[in-house]
């Protein structure tokens, strides 16, 4: 089975409608309420289309019913079974404070082929398309970038590795400076700093290190239509993670999870700026219009692409 073409301007929509929505609280200084906006938006959107959908990963449990909570059903009711995966604002900091690379994204999937994950840390290792075996989360970090310079035929100092500026990748950080390769620091918007590795026009080679799970798993599903390469290993150090994974059926607290396991089947990804940044431009606005870009891929259909909408504004 795949998912319709249909679909893909539809999902479009409903992250240009989250985006906008968003940037209407772009340097405000308010995280919560621009974040907010975007799930209100995404919710109206998504209860439009004719699809059984649930959400696999979403914004809290089913306590937190304002947020898009996982297990949540949206849409009509009429059409396909449907898993999605959504981060309505992703680098709601980036939002607040009006710096670059703010994202709204979903990510769709046929159901029970989009990973279930859950809210803690994952470690992750993304580059493009590589053989087996070139990079691997078991290797030691010196072996996987001496592998991917052999393999993409480079110095190690020509190599450039996108790494979330935190304290917990200190050691990772020295030991990337010592190797003398270049460093992409992001303070934020870990989707769209995996996705990087996408495209040879970013010059970013590897992405590393320890971010969300959730996150994880929406980068990876347009990793999976790029054919890029992608791990990951929940980090479960605490009995609360430990007894949410336990119910969520993940036997193996240590295993790591190749690509295919983490998506399978077809899928559609879009990610729309909200604030101009790597990936995608920012919303802009003109008179009574407004024009989005969008990265969209639809798996099946082989659609990798930045989609530019232009549309009334509607307020």
């Amino acid at each position: 089975m795949t998912i319709d073409k249909k679909f893909i301007n539809q999902f479009v929509n409903v992250t240009s409608k989250a985006a906008l929505s968003s940037y209407f609280l772009v340097g405000k200084k308010d995280k919560i309420a621009a974040d907010q906006a975007a799930v209100d938006s995404m919710r109206t959107e998504l209860n439009k289309i004719d699809m059984c959908g649930e959400i696999v990963i979403g914004e809290g449990e089913l306590d937190k019913a304002p947020m898009l909570y996982t297990g949540e059903k949206l849409g009509t009711m009429n059409g396909p079974n449907l898993d999605i995966a959504v981060d309505p604002l992703e680098g709601t900091n980036f939002a607040a404070n009006n710096l670059p690379g703010a994202l709204s994204v979903i990510a769709i999937a046929e159901k029970s082929n989009l990973f279930n994950a859950p809210e803690t840390y994952m470690e992750k290792i993304a580059v493009g398309k590589v053989e087996k075996g070139v990079v691997d989360l078991d290797f030691n970090l010196k072996k996987n970038i001496e592998n991917l310079a052999d393999y993409r035929n480079k110095d190690i100092t020509s190599l450039t590795a996108c790494i979330l500026d935190r304290p917990r990748h200190k050691k990772i950080i020295n030991e990337l400076e010592e190797l003398k390769v270049k460093l992409k620091l992001i303070t934020d918007g870990d989707v769209s700093g995996a996705l990087l590795v996408s495209n040879p026009k970013h010059n970013v080679d590897i992405f590393l290190g320890t971010g969300g799970g959730p996150e994880g798993v929406l980068a990876a599903s347009a990793l999976d239509a790029f054919d890029c390469h992608f791990q990951g290993r929940f980090i479960f150090d605490n009995e609360n993670d430990i007894t949410r994974a336990y119910k969520m059926g993940i036997v193996d607290l240590n295993k790591k999870y190749e690509l295919n396991e983490i998506i399978s089947g077809d899928s559609i990804f879009c990610a729309t700026g909200i604030t101009s940044g790597d990936l995608v431009n920012g919303i802009k606005l003109s008179n009574n219009e407004y024009t989005s870009e969008t990265l969209v891929t639809h798996k099946s259909s082989g659609i990798k692409e930045i989609l530019k909408i232009t549309d009334i504004l509607n307020q």
